[in-house]
């Protein structure tokens, strides 16, 4: 299993009423861009999120999420959730309610120039 496939059908379930939204497999998990950016991922255990780095000192009362890292780098704004505090819908709405409010002030990755 590459990712977590009932998580991301939830999410999904959760996104279908969005106008933009498209799911692309990128790094053994699986993306969901919102309005042509990264806004949610689905691994095999965890939920990334892109979330308001402003925000992130208001959910030291939530459990189950760190910020993300690759090798020594912390990601500024994504955060990664367990998926073990994930079934409960009301938890997994809030974090997904958390990335959409966010989505529309976040910068969208420069486009790549084929050649």
């Amino acid at each position: 299993m590459k990712y977590n496939e009932t998580l991301a059908f939830r999410i999904a379930e959760r996104l279908m009423h969005l106008p933009d939204v498209e799911e692309k497999e990128m790094f053994s998990s699986l993306i969901f861009m919102v309005d042509a950016k990264m806004c949610i991922g689905v691994s095999k255990r965890n939920l990334m999120l892109r979330l308001n780095p402003d925000d992130l000192g208001n959910l030291s009362n939530k459990d189950g999420w760190e910020q993300m890292t690759m090798g020594n780098k912390v990601m500024n704004g994504f955060v990664l959730v367990s998926e073990d505090v994930l079934n409960r819908n009301d938890e997994l709405d809030f974090w997904i309610k958390l990335a959409l409010d966010f989505n529309p002030l976040a910068k969208a990755s420069k486009k790549k120039v084929k050649r």
